[in-house]
């Protein structure tokens, strides 16, 4: 399999890949997309391929408490204009940046703190406008355009794809007990805690929905969920033109957006399964039980796709992308029971997806 791989011809496919939430050097946050480019044998010139601890903008740690930018925003006008000309596709994998809780040691990451970089930048903006200007194919996910994005830059992006964020994000935990999950953000509790009375009933797993005004909601399995994990649901597009399967659990980040649907086409929706007392809460708070999950711009002027949620980090290796056919055996890498693995939402809806719309730019390029 290893030396079929090898065998295989090399593509040369420019893509401009942004990353500010980077923190250790196995490119975690972008490691998917790295993954899909390297097993198709994609590659940055005729003869180099992408290197997943170089080759992307943003956040690069070193050596101890040090690193180093190398985002879009030491780029002039000219720079920036050249990177679209060269580039046929950007994608920006995760914009949330790094925070100094997680970078410098001896801080408590569930805790929020100040910010060391991130956030959409004037210079990404003006690099998407560009790229959409010259029909390039953009790819943008969660968090793209949240917190700490600017509002103002938030409202370029808005305007330019045509979709709005609501101001809510959202993720599945496993136990909401906080004797047994250490991992719940304190942040989470506190907010919650202050708005109903310093009480926090919740044992059992199900979903957070944060807004950008702290508000919190919790939808707890059996007390406000039918089914305690998210569910992508896929339309007949999405299932015969990227090869998806109908329904597909997403245990992770994602964030609630509202895209205007007379020039995008939502492909697929994530479901909360909530019962009577869990959309009396969704009500209250004016959400929605099944929002977009990806969101595909109608028309040739441009390619345009929001995913909703953190779907380049996937707990994957990059050594099985090595091999061709793996995905043959793709059933050896995950266990679909465990409702909080990852593996399975990036083999079985992940890489089939993006090996399309990398087949199908490849083609057209």
């Amino acid at each position: 399999m290893w030396i079929a791989w090898l065998c295989t011809p090399k593509k040369k496919m420019v893509i401009a890949i942004v990353d500010k939430t980077e923190i250790s050097r196995n490119g975690q946050e972008h490691i998917s997309l790295t993954w899909v480019l390297n097993q198709e044998r994609y590659t940055k010139t005729s003869k180099k391929s992408y290197h997943i601890s170089s080759d992307y903008f943003g956040f690069f740690p070193l050596k101890g408490d040090n690193f180093r930018l190398k985002g879009l925003e030491r780029f002039t006008p000219q720079q920036l204009d050249q990177l679209s000309n060269d580039a046929k596709a950007v994608y920006f994998t995760d914009t949330y940046g790094v925070f100094s809780n997680e970078w410098y040691t001896g801080k408590n990451v569930t805790e929020r703190s100040g910010i060391v970089y991130g956030g959409m930048s004037k210079e990404d903006i003006s690099l998407l406008q560009q790229m959409k200007d010259k029909h390039k194919l953009i790819i943008t996910e969660f968090n793209t355009i949240g917190s700490p994005t600017a509002p103002e830059l938030r409202e370029q992006f808005e305007h330019m794809f045509k979709t709005k964020w609501t101001g809510w994000i959202g993720r599945y935990f496993e136990s909401f007990d906080t004797m047994v999950n250490k991992e719940l953000p304190h942040w989470l509790i506190n907010n919650y805690l202050r708005e109903h009375n310093n009480k926090w009933p919740f044992k059992k797993g199900g979903v957070a929905l944060v807004s950008e005004h702290d508000e919190i909601v919790i939808l707890e399995s059996e007390t406000h969920l039918k089914e305690a994990v998210p569910h992508i649901i896929t339309g007949n597009k999405g299932q015969t033109t990227y090869g998806l399967p109908e329904t597909m659990k997403y245990a992770f980040w994602f964030d609630v957006m509202q895209p205007d649907t007379t020039v995008n086409e939502v492909i697929a929706h994530f479901k909360l399964d909530a019962n009577e007392d869990g959309m009396k809460l969704l009500r209250e708070k004016n959400l929605p039980a099944m929002f977009p999950a990806v969101t595909q711009h109608i028309g040739n002027d441009y390619k345009f796709y929001y995913f909703s949620a953190d779907f380049c980090d996937n707990p994957v290796s990059m050594g099985s992308s090595y091999f061709k056919g793996v995905s043959l055996f793709k059933f050896l890498f995950y266990d679909s029971s465990d409702p909080m693995e990852r593996k399975s939402f990036f083999w079985n809806y992940y890489r089939p997806m993006m090996t399309t719309i990398m087949d199908d730019l490849y083609r057209t390029q």
